[in-house]
């Protein structure tokens, strides 16, 4: 269809999504550049990992190091945050 008809159809985003993306890039670079900066001052010492990852409902969690339960804690924590913030967020957009 095109405008002539006068069905066009526009994809409209909410104001503030732009600013909340470039936050969301400018956290990941900080981010990185923390974790460079310190890797070069703490060159040496013992690392761990820790990860989680949700495919549809289902977690798969592992991690290896001395600290790895401390940090799959706490990816499971922020998991949890991230769903709860979705789910609110995606319910206060159906209000509108």
């Amino acid at each position: 269809m095109t405008e002539e008809d006068g069905n066009s159809e526009e994809l409209t985003l909410p104001r503030g999504i732009y600013r909340w993306a470039l936050l969301g890039i400018a956290l990941i670079f900080v981010g990185l550049l923390v974790i460079v900066i310190a890797s070069l001052a703490f060159g040496s010492g013992s690392g761990s990992v820790g990860v989680v990852i949700f495919i549809g409902p289902i977690p798969i969690v592992f991690g290896s190091g001395p600290d790895r339960y401390l940090l799959i804690f706490i990816g499971v924590i922020i998991t949890i945050i991230s769903v709860a913030v979705f789910l609110v967020m995606n319910r206060r957009n159906k209000e509108i």
